[in-house]
């Protein structure tokens, strides 16, 4: 055997373990060289593991394992050829055959398989439940991976004696959060508890935008290959304020404030491992194409697992689009080390007075929540009123008077 040790490569700097969250192979499984073999989870994204070369597998490491960066995880025998492929065996002439019938012992009955460590034992929450309700945990069957007693098997365990039958279904499921899921949750924690957050609120109204829209966005579409979507107004809106207010495009480092004179907008896109924030560079300096473009570009790669780890790091202010999912409010949090996030929402017709007259328009709550610490009301204020005026009159505003060649068509 000619075995090839596969290590688990650097996913990116200052990340020093990974989990394995799925295999796509199964042990003893022929591979193909760059053939993806597992999929892993660091704390910032999700990525896939190809094999080094084509061989015979044997896996190394079990899903939900979290091993470090440079552990062998896998080994592949590269010497193995697929099966089938090997050359066939030259007959002997039947003459020179000798057989020798032995006899053949019945088939031992099934073993047992052993009790393993977690089966029958309760965790440590539903050990709690079990102890206030009396009940001993031999008498419970547990549901839990290898037979262990979750909570829900210990909330929904009722003695025979005494009780009423419970009705109808109960059951329940449990799984371990992804290394990914746990960083966010800490992240997200560490957010609420470290910085002065605080949200202010406004409201746009995105009549200009629609009639931009139904204007241009065939031809724009024709030209470009891409749709021409509310994140390129809203970006452009955005880049503009943090110029005019530069505070909200800073961050705390220590005791220095650190002020940026680019616009790195991180903007958060929904995918199969949960949301992501990947980052669309200098977008000060994009066109209303460059900006959908980008956003279209990152999207897919996270949509199919391809972001990495680079291109979600180094934002320094972030958009949010809760209006996707029927949002009408919200109060969205900081992206650290960032001190401000913009927080989008759906759109609704409402009577508003526009001229002395009520008139029905498409609405749009926007929000902005901000690192107190550093912004001010003065700055987060009149920063959200900037993105409302660049919003509600975008031809002036954001395309200098000239729709057709800001949106070069």
């Amino acid at each position: 055997m000619d075995m090839l040790e596969m290590k688990v490569p650097s996913p990116g700097e200052s990340i020093t373990e990974v989990e394995i969250a799925t295999w796509l192979v199964k042990d003893g499984d022929y591979v193909e060289k760059d053939q993806a073999i597992a999929e892993v989870d660091s704390d910032k994204a999700t990525l896939e593991l190809p094999a080094e070369e084509a061989g015979i597998i044997y896996l190394k490491a079990e899903e939900g394992d979290v091993v470090e960066v440079g552990q062998v995880v896998c080994h592949i025998d590269t010497a193995a050829k697929p099966a089938g492929a090997a050359a066939p065996a030259v007959e002997a002439p039947k003459a020179e055959v000798k057989e020798e019938v032995k006899a053949v012992p019945a088939p031992a009955a099934p073993a047992t398989p052993a009790p393993t460590y977690a089966t029958g034992t309760p965790s440590p929450a539903a050990k709690k439940v079990l102890d206030e309700k009396g009940v001993d945990a031999a008498q419970v069957v547990g549901t839990g991976r290898d037979g262990r007693i979750t909570q829900a098997d210990a909330v929904r365990y009722t003695p025979a004696m005494g009780q009423a039958p419970v009705s109808g279904v109960r059951s329940s499921s449990e799984k371990k959060l992804s290394s990914l899921r746990r960083k966010i949750a800490q992240r997200l924690v560490s957010v609420k508890n470290e910085t002065a957050m605080l949200t202010t609120f406004n409201e746009v109204d995105m009549s200009a935008i629609f009639a931009l829209r139904n204007e241009y966005k065939d031809e724009f579409k024709a030209k470009h290959g891409v749709g021409l979507g509310f994140m390129s107004f809203f970006t452009k809106a955005v880049t503009r304020a943090l110029e005019l207010y530069p505070d909200v495009n800073s961050m705390i480092d220590g005791d220095y404030q650190v002020k940026f004179d680019y616009s790195d907008i991180s903007v958060a896109v929904s995918g199969p491992k949960g949301l992501m924030v990947p980052v669309v560079r200098n977008a000060e300096n994009l066109t209303f194409r460059g900006v959908e473009q980008s956003i279209k570009d990152l999207a897919i790669k996270v949509r199919d697992g391809k972001i990495t780890v680079d291109e979600m790091t180094g934002g320094t202010f972030t958009i949010t689009n809760g209006g996707v999912f029927g949002s009408m409010m919200s109060t969205p949090i900081i992206n650290p080390p960032q001190s401000g996030i913009l927080g989008m929402h759906n759109i609704v017709e409402r009577p508003i007075a526009k001229n002395g007259q009520v008139v029905i328009a498409p609405m749009m709550y926007i929000a902005l929540s901000y690192d107190h610490r550093i912004i001010d009301g003065r700055e987060s204020v009149g920063f959200l009123v900037a993105v409302k005026e660049g919003v509600e009159d975008p031809v002036n505003i954001l395309m200098g008077g000239d729709p057709r060649k800001a949106l070069e068509l």
